[in-house]
Formats: C-alpha cells, sequence, structure tokens
C-alpha cells in the first residue's frame, strides 16, 4: 500500500490535532496484546486494527461455538469448532493489512505469562474469569505494563485502566479474588449481544489514549448499567 494510500485510510483521524502524523506514528509502532477473542476482544480487535496499532497479538486457548456468535462478531457457523485466536487473526489480517497480527492459542497460566506480556508495550483484558483477571493484573504489575480492563454480565458492564503511571491496580480495588462459586457469570446469567460491543469500544478507545499519551482513567472504575443508561464512575 502506498504512502498516499496510507494517508487516505487514516486521515480521519490525523487530521485531529491531538493525533496528527506524529501520533500515528505512536500507534504505527505501538504493540499490545489482547487476551480473549470473545464478547470484548472481538471489538477491541477490530477498532485497534482499523486505527493503525502496528502490533497486535491474539490470545485465546479456546474454539468458537455456536452459543459465541450473538455476541463474538468476528466469527461466522463457517468457523465453529476452529480456534478463536487463528480465526481472529486472519480476520484482523484482512481489516488492515498494513499490521502485523500474531495468533497465541495458548491458555495464559502463571508459567508463560511474564514470557508472553513482556513483549508488548499495553495488555487489554477481555477475559471471561477472575483466576485470569488477577494473573494478568499482577503480571502487569511485576512488569510494570498499564492494563485496560472490562468486565460484563446482563446489561452491566465495568471499564478501568490500571497500572498507568504509578496508578493503582485491580487489586487495590478488589485485594482478593473472590471464590469464582459466588461470582455471577454469562454462562449462567446471560449477556445482551451489543454490550459487549459498547465496553470493548470504550476499552479500545482508552487504549488508543494510552498510546497517544492522551488523558485516560486513573484510579476510575467506570460502571455502566445499559438497561437504563445509569453511568457510575468511582474513585478508588
Amino acid at each position: 500500500m502506498s504512502i498516499i494510500q496510507e494517508f487516505l485510510r487514516y486521515n480521519r483521524q490525523t487530521i485531529l490535532p491531538e493525533i496528527g502524523d506524529e501520533g500515528q506514528e505512536k500507534l504505527k509502532k505501538a504493540k499490545v496484546l489482547v487476551i480473549g477473542a470473545g464478547g470484548l476482544g472481538c471489538p477491541v480487535l477490530q477498532y485497534l486494527s482499523t486505527a493503525g496499532v502496528g502490533y497486535i497479538g491474539i490470545m485465546d486457548f479456546d474454539r468458537i461455538e455456536i452459543h459465541n456468535l450473538h455476541r463474538q462478531i468476528l466469527y461466522t457457523e463457517n468457523e465453529i469448532g476452529q480456534e478463536k485466536a487463528l480465526v481472529a487473526q486472519e480476520v484482523v489480517s484482512k481489516l488492515n493489512p498494513l499490521i502485523e497480527v500474531v495468533a497465541i492459542p495458548e491458555k495464559l497460566t502463571a508459567e508463560n505469562a511474564v514470557k508472553i506480556m513482556e513483549h508488548y508495550d499495553i495488555v487489554v483484558d477481555g477475559s471471561d474469569n477472575f483466576t485470569t483477571r488477577y494473573l494478568v493484573n499482577d503480571t502487569c504489575v511485576r512488569l510494570k505494563k498499564p492494563l485496560v480492563y472490562g468486565s460484563i454480565l446482563k446489561f452491566d458492564g465495568q471499564i478501568a485502566v490500571f497500572n498507568h503511571k504509578g496508578s493503582k491496580n485491580l487489586r487495590d480495588l478488589f485485594p482478593e479474588m473472590p471464590d469464582p462459586k459466588d461470582v455471577p457469570n454469562c454462562n449462567l446469567n446471560g449477556v445482551l449481544g451489543t454490550l459487549p460491543g459498547i465496553i470493548a469500544t470504550i476499552m479500545a478507545h482508552e487504549t488508543l489514549k494510552l498510546i497517544l499519551e492522551l488523558p485516560t482513567l486513573k484510579n476510575e472504575l467506570i460502571l455502566f448499567n445499559t438497561l437504563n443508561w445509569s453511568f457510575t464512575k468511582l474513585n478508588f
């Protein structure tokens, strides 16, 4: 793709004085790891790639199932049974052939977390369980990596940015991981298909702002209820 085509591709964001050519170059050089290529991860990957984030890692060990399709918008029925990370890599690479997309079809564990995450500038957590969330958080703290966090359930969502320039992390908000038996989840309680898109778009927005060195959430947790459109920002 020629320089002119690249200019035209990103022109609607580079004309913003807060971004410009310098900001686009920051996006091009950025390395972002998205953990979880599900309801949150799919829209995050779409927006990061089309904005021009130059190197994106997709980590997910799961396979596509039919009940994923109402909210995990990178996939179709043709890919049922295939590995999410590999399918997502293929789709995202087509969305923007100028960037490099790497699939990591593995489960994040205490043994591989540091080795994988140390190569990235920012980590986006789109996982769906507290074991992974706390592992991601603790590894980001250890490696001094900023973490963009999101979670969803029914009509409700949460977003935060942790561990950025000395800001607090997940354990400052919730010191101990709750017992999984006491925590509701989408498998049992459901989620409206559009909710992940709403929350994930904000997560992608905060990720881009981190790269561009624009103001982001700091020691704040946003709570959304999309049933009645209540919005709360908690300081912690």
